[in-house]
């Protein structure tokens, strides 16, 4: 099948979604977490051959890698998105003007969202679950590492989906509900005929590394919002507490270190630098590599096995893996005006005793998620009880920070009269 009768396809389904209450929807979504668990073995076994084609040294690896938990995980979200209030038909406004018209702001889909992305089959079911529940339609394009596992993901959601138009005994005109959600081939092709889908795709969200990121904001010709990449610091102020510092540096550097949420960098105060060897002793276990500006390397020389001088490049990169940069700054000030230099409005963090000091840094960092005393690993939509994201948004116009179900709405206004006239 050609793109452009994917897109023709798809479009007419984002209409027909309407058909569906909201209770249909939700059977829906938990038949497809049903699904997923009943269908485990074939989902990891097509997610296996994807495996083997990657070098698990690859910091993607651990993004495409589905096991058992995470199965279990995203089975999980999805009953959560289920469970959810709808974000349809929500009356944001209304007045009565002076002539009589009564006007309502009423929140309603987008109607078709594409999305690209590269390493992460989970993707697939978070952005059906968060489409199909708002009433939006959806064309996924994943990435060729991904490709089997999106194939079968896609494939089980089409399975309930056409279940399901046959027990709804829905009349769905020029189409079938299975055109909800369209799996595109994992070409360059394919992605240059999304980003050009003008008429077909009314809002893309790319989720992937700068490069894609920046390649889909300056080619398409469709609306964008920018997503994922996250250049994630957090700064040890002089009031610092040591033992939540270590703890939450050690849970932002190790606990995923190939999402978007991991810690890039440590900004450390000069008074804190003969505290700096207990703050990262837990990185050592997981191996870290530690690129530490000249006080920072002094201060570890001989007491830390994994450090490197850092570079210029170390300061402003995704790492992605098993590395961390350390700054070292004599103020918050000059914190705040590394965060602003190097970071990528995604996630930020301070660890401090000193509430001024905090609230200064949460005034001043610009970034969709300002933390205080926690680490930059809780940005995520399912941690935000949002039960799963379609992105997190690091732009300032429109949604910003983890897109839910209300990020992914927008509004018409219904009027109503009776028969009035404009002189």
């Amino acid at each position: 099948m050609q793109t452009t009768e994917i897109f023709e396809r798809v479009s007419r389904a984002s209409k027909q979604l309407a058909l569906l209450t909201d209770d249909q929807r939700n059977e829906v979504l938990l038949a497809v977490a049903d699904a997923i668990i009943d269908n485990k073995e074939r989902i990891l076994n097509a997610n296996a051959q994807d495996l083997a084609k990657m070098e698990p040294s690859n910091p993607l690896y651990d993004r495409l890698k589905l096991t058992d938990s995470r199965l279990e995980g995203i089975a999980a979200d999805m009953r959560n998105v289920a469970r959810l209030p709808t974000p349809l038909g929500h009356i944001t406004n209304q007045r009565t003007l002076p002539n009589g018209l009564r006007l309502h702001r009423v929140s309603v889909p987008f109607g078709v969202i594409g999305i690209i992305y590269e390493a992460r089959p989970n993707v697939t079911f978070d952005v059906f679950s968060l489409c199909f529940k708002s009433g939006n339609a959806c064309v996924l394009k994943g990435g060729k590492d991904a490709d089997e596992s999106n194939r079968v993901a896609v494939a089980i959601i089409h399975e309930v989906l056409e279940d399901a138009e046959a027990n709804y005994q829905l009349s769905i005109v020029n189409c079938q509900l299975t055109d909800a959600v369209a799996l595109l081939p994992a070409t360059h092709e394919a992605t240059a005929d999304m980003l050009n889908a003008v008429g077909y795709i009314d809002l893309c969200i790319p989720r992937g590394g700068r490069k894609l990121i920046d390649f889909v904001r300056d080619t398409a010709r469709v609306p964008v919002i920018e997503t994922g990449a996250g250049v994630v610091n957090t700064y040890f102020d002089k009031d610092g507490d040591l033992e939540k510092g270590k703890a939450i540096i050690t849970n932002a550097k190790t606990r995923r270190v190939s999402v978007c949420n991991a810690l890039d960098c440590l900004i450390v105060h000069t008074e804190r630098l003969n505290d700096l060897e207990h703050l990262v002793k837990p990185l050592a276990e997981k191996q870290v590599i530690i690129y530490a500006d000249d006080q920072a390397y002094a201060a570890l020389e001989g007491k830390y096995p994994y450090l490197e001088h850092a570079t210029a490049d170390s300061f402003g990169t995704e790492f992605m893996d098993y590395k961390m940069a350390i700054r070292t700054v004599a103020s918050t000030s000059e914190a705040i005006a590394h965060i602003d230099q190097y970071g990528s409005g995604h996630s930020e963090a301070i660890i401090t005793e000193d509430s001024r000091t905090a609230r200064q840094f949460q005034q001043m960092v610009d970034a969709a998620c300002v933390y205080w005393n926690a680490p930059t690993s809780f940005t995520d939509g399912a941690q935000f009880g949002l039960g799963a994201e379609i992105g997190i948004s690091t732009q300032k116009l429109g949604p910003r920070g983890p897109m839910g179900l209300e990020e992914i709405t927008t509004y018409k206004w219904i009027i109503e009269g009776e028969g009035q006239i404009r002189s």
